[in-house]
């Protein structure tokens, strides 16, 4: 695969739905009607908070995508959060998610984000291992709690 195939754009919000698969792959859940129309709520739910998705294609095959939310806060104002950053397995480790990083990087200098934060799952090693490579440092600890 040569990277200069790669072609990467902002997905529209009327197309989102091309997103699920890689949410369930990232999710661990089967692409089943429940599981989608959770994903259908929660997606448009999102785009009407500001939410965007970046998707890489190989010719005319989504590979990967990243979310994106522009946020401001306190400790480091304007800064923009990938979210949900997936890679078909296939595509993995062959320097896919450093071009879509690098692109989303200077998207985020040309909207004047100072910063960029991730949250990645404490388990996913290889996540862990890809962030640090681009740069990030661990600073915290992202806490849940399931409101029932």
């Amino acid at each position: 695969m040569d990277m200069k195939d790669l072609k990467i754009n902002f997905i529209p919000k009327e197309n989102m739905e091309v997103i699920i698969p890689f949410l369930c792959l990232s999710n661990d859940c089967a692409i089943d009607e429940s599981c989608t129309e959770d994903f259908k709520v929660r997606i448009a739910e999102m785009v009407a908070q500001g939410y965007l998705c970046i998707g890489v294609y190989e010719k005319q095959k989504l590979i990967g995508i990243s979310g994106l939310w522009v946020l401001y806060k306190h400790y480091i104002g304007k800064h923009i959060e990938p979210d949900n950053v997936i890679i078909l397995p296939e595509y993995r480790e062959k320097g896919v998610g450093e071009v879509l990083m690098n692109w989303i990087l200077e998207y985020a200098k040309t909207i004047g984000c100072t910063a960029s934060e991730v949250n990645c799952y404490r388990y996913n090693e290889k996540g862990i291992q890809f962030w640090e490579r681009m740069g990030y440092e661990k600073i915290g600890i992202h806490l849940q709690k399931i409101l029932k």
